[in-house]
């Protein structure tokens, strides 16, 4: 057992010491952490339809929003959103555990029904990986629009997963160090409700909501929120409204960065430096990190999420 513990933890460091930053490094090597596996909202970069400079070349770097939740002592590995880009994240999850590149997850947490975040559970099908029951966590309205609908309804009926459902406000604990509980959040609920999840660990929680419409639109009041965890991954899909150009904010209001680092102004510097931007689209000057909108959030005390930041948790 030393000695596989040895090797874990080499593969560990390997893994992130030279390129990600971390947050909370005074924790021990052996607490479970959370490693962030993409920053982009669901259509990715380039974005098909995209003629502008943004989306000229292709970044092998830029992932659509996804994190990995890992206890490394337990041999756990979690996904939050099965994304497009699932094949490549869930490479670089195991390779922190050292385990097989093709190996399913120990869970996968949905937040809801649009393309970028459950859209990737294709890849687990006999189409590709042919997975055999992994477990999906989803809301009543997810579980049910993934059991009704093709070809969701084929990975039920193959037992290629198995959904387990979530309450809202309770906890589900997923490993013996790490508890997980979906909030519901208000969000253009076609298909299934929207949530976000805290999650906890032995020594720190994390708030990661990477969709709401409007702050003022949910029930919770976020500023209270972020007092009560230690780092909140939070909808940083537009910097402005100058980024939508002809279509509709309306169709999709998302709160703008500006609109959040005007709310979050009078938090003391120890509550901004919890807020990390995440789920950024294609347009975002933040996805720059030499940007004016990088430089103002930099600044302002706050962080923009990057791939492979790495949070103890």
């Amino acid at each position: 057992m030393k000695g596989r513990w040895f090797i874990l933890l080499l593969g560990q460091i390997f893994l992130f010491a030279f390129n990600s930053p971390s947050i909370a490094q005074s924790s021990s090597a052996r607490d479970p952490y959370l490693v962030v596996l993409g920053t982009l909202q669901d259509g990715g970069s380039p974005h098909l339809g995209c003629e502008k400079d943004c989306c000229k070349n292709i970044d092998p770097h830029k992932k659509v929003v996804s994190l990995g939740v890992v206890d490394p002592v337990n041999g756990k590995r979690f996904l939050f959103e099965a994304t497009p880009d699932i094949s490549s994240q869930l490479k670089s999850l195991n390779q922190a555990l050292l385990v097989q590149p093709g190996k399913s997850p120990d869970g996968i947490f949905l937040t809801h029904a649009h393309i970028g975040h459950y859209a990737g559970l294709m890849h687990l099908g006999r189409e590709a990986m042919n997975s055999h029951s992994v477990p999906v966590y989803a809301m009543p309205k997810m579980k049910m629009f993934l059991e009704g609908n093709g070809p969701w309804s084929q990975l039920v009926t193959l037992n290629n997963i198995q959904i387990n459902p979530l309450s809202e406000g309770k906890w589900e604990n997923i490993s013996p160090t790490i508890k997980v509980k979906p909030m519901l959040v208000p969000h253009r609920d076609e298909y299934s409700e929207t949530v976000g999840y805290i999650i906890e660990g032995p020594h720190k929680k994390i708030l990661f909501i990477p969709d709401i419409d409007k702050w003022e639109k949910w029930r919770t009041d976020i500023v209270s929120l972020i007092k009560e965890v230690d780092h909140a991954l939070i909808d940083g899909t537009f910097f402005s409204a100058a980024e939508v150009g002809n279509r509709n904010i309306a169709e999709i209001p998302h709160p703008l960065v500006q609109e959040s680092l005007e709310l979050f102004d009078s938090l003391p510097t120890k509550e901004k430096e919890k807020i990390i931007f995440i789920h950024f689209n294609h347009t975002n000057p933040l996805l720059d990190e030499k940007s004016d909108a990088s430089k103002q959030l930099q600044l302002g005390g706050f962080k923009r999420a990057t791939l492979n930041m790495r949070i103890n948790l």
